[in-house]
């Protein structure tokens, strides 16, 4: 549906198409929230995948050893204490007494090295502690070792960062599976319980209030601190029309809608019931993803050639709209306003769009009208916009497009594919980073250029990865911002994604909803509902 259709209806479209709730008392309403998510939540593991919408969810169900604050500074979560060595290779880890699964059982040292184990397989900043490991061990029940063969400086900063996959803690029993595997039982320790039995992927998920959950003392901030649920029941309606959605909001049916489509903002904002704020003043960095596996863009020329026409611009106001305050471009891989911000190297993304140089590269890659699989999600709107833009320029510079448009449960599964595209792969995916996960090298998946171990789409860059060494040992901001330069250059080159430009997007809730507070993904605890 195309946006101005979205807007013509926003106003005539109920909310009956939601899927049907069962009838509560006004005082059961005012402890559920109703929330409308990015997505659909099509899986529900978070170690096995990436999607924003399952790190979301896992939040509630699932606790961390450490959490990050909006100074990106790691807290204790679940950790009471932590000692290292002299030396910085032998860290010992205590948990806070009183911990419980949602099964009723304690939380031990040992579901918390299995837990560990199977994230460290996944997770790039995991990789790198993982081939540090010497020993990862449950000394007794709430205390646990990890000794390494050099020092890993920041680890806690892995241990409790906002970016997927999240070192979240399970059950012994569930952590053993097999990371590559999905998990099929979903008991954390976190704030909120997933109601199994209730679970409708592309319709509903829900999630009732742990009676048991020991929150923090301390003020929450961002994933640290006490996380208290002030309602008893939240429930996700997976709702992908946003006309619907936008009916559902203004009618109460909902409470908080995470993303609305900005050409309904104007609607939402002439009901006095609704507030519309930025979800994140950090933003967003919008992602064409190469595959580097498959022709054509195993071939750095082919990639290039796409950068050459990239026009940030024209994605970035299919994205938006025409409110220009939300986007910037972006010429760099790092977030605008941020102190490791580069543009060294940027000129092929800077300098004016060139076509003949593109069709150029096109032939010295050897690329003659093979057909290029793009996969794009028609349910989340800034995907959608970005391959509708992206297909009208790839065939511009005489590319065969094959335009798959599927939804985002679909993307997410197929892009794990290494395949060729005739037998289920594909050449071009569209996402978005957070802007919280882009400042700084250390958890930021699209800028792993590490072949076979790297995110979907498997760049193998040296370069990139000599530079990312280099701010892991940087002494100083000058030395991290000296590497983030030297991995600007080289990712410039070797084209591990290309930026489509910086945005930022609405939330929008009901007044009677209180304690949002904005940051790179929803939190729940803090929020009441009158």
């Amino acid at each position: 549906m195309k946006r101005r259709d979205v807007l013509s209806l926003a106003g005539a479209a109920g909310a009956a198409a939601l899927l049907p709730a069962p009838a509560i008392s006004q005082g059961a309403a005012a402890r559920t929230l109703r929330f409308v998510p990015q997505a659909n939540l099509a899986n529900f593991d978070p170690i096995w995948g990436t999607q924003f919408v399952v790190r979301n969810a896992s939040m509630l169900v699932w606790d961390t050893l450490y959490g990050i604050d909006n100074t990106f500074t790691p807290r204790r979560q679940m950790v009471e204490s932590e000692e290292v060595s002299d030396d910085g290779l032998t860290w010992t880890f205590r948990l806070r007494s009183g911990l419980r699964w949602h099964d009723g059982e304690p939380v031990l040292a040992r579901d918390c090295v299995a837990s560990l184990e199977r994230w460290m397989v996944r997770d790039g900043m995991g990789q790198m502690i993982r081939a540090l490991r010497q020993e990862l061990t449950a000394i007794d029940d709430r205390t646990f070792r990890l000794r390494l063969s050099a020092p890993y400086p920041k680890l806690l900063l892995a241990l409790g960062k906002n970016n997927t996959p999240i070192a979240f803690m399970m059950p012994e029993r569930i952590a053993r599976t097999d990371p590559f595997q999905q998990i099929t039982e979903y008991i954390g320790s976190g704030p909120m319980r997933f109601n199994r039995s209730e679970w409708v992927p592309g319709a509903r998920a829900t999630f009732s209030r742990f009676e048991q959950y020991v929150p923090r003392d301390e003020p929450p901030n961002w994933l640290s601190g006490g996380k208290r649920m002030l309602v008893d029941r939240v429930e996700w309606v997976i709702q992908p029309d946003a006309a619907t959605a936008a009916a559902a909001l203004q009618s109460g049916e909902v409470d908080w809608w995470e993303t609305p489509l900005n050409d309904l903002i104007p609607v939402l904002r002439r009901n006095r019931s609704i507030r519309i704020d930025i979800a994140d003043p950090l933003g967003n960095v919008g992602c064409l993803r190469f595959n580097h596996l498959h022709p054509p863009f195993n071939d750095v020329r082919a990639r290039q050639a796409v950068a050459w026409v990239v026009n940030q611009a024209d994605f970035m106001r299919a994205v938006v709209g025409n409110d220009d305050s939300l986007w910037r471009p972006m010429y760099s891989y790092f977030t605008p306003e941020t102190p490791n911000y580069t543009e060294a190297g940027a000129e092929i993304l800077k300098n004016p769009r060139d076509p003949a140089t593109a069709r150029r590269l096109l032939q010295e890659a050897g690329y003659s009208g093979q057909p290029v699989t793009m996969l794009v999600a028609q349910d989340l709107a800034p995907l959608s916009a970005m391959g509708q833009v992206a297909n009208a320029l790839l065939r511009s510079i005489g590319m065969n497009v094959d335009f798959v448009a599927t939804d985002w449960g679909t993307v997410g599964a197929r892009r794990a594919s290494r395949e060729p595209r005739e037998r289920g792969g594909w050449n071009i995916i569209f996402t978005w980073f957070a802007g919280a996960d882009c400042t700084n090298p250390a958890s930021y998946l699209g800028l792993r250029a590490h072949g076979d171990q790297a995110w979907f789409g498997w760049p193998n860059d040296p370069a990139i990865e000599a530079g990312r060494d280099k701010w892991f040992a940087a002494r100083n901001a000058a030395e991290e911002r000296a590497a983030c330069e030297e991995i600007s250059r080289a990712a410039m080159i070797s084209q591990p994604f290309t930026p489509t430009g910086f945005y930022r997007a609405y939330q929008a809730w009901r007044t009677n909803v209180s304690g949002i507070v904005p940051g790179p993904l929803p939190w729940f605890w803090g929020v009441s509902k009158t």
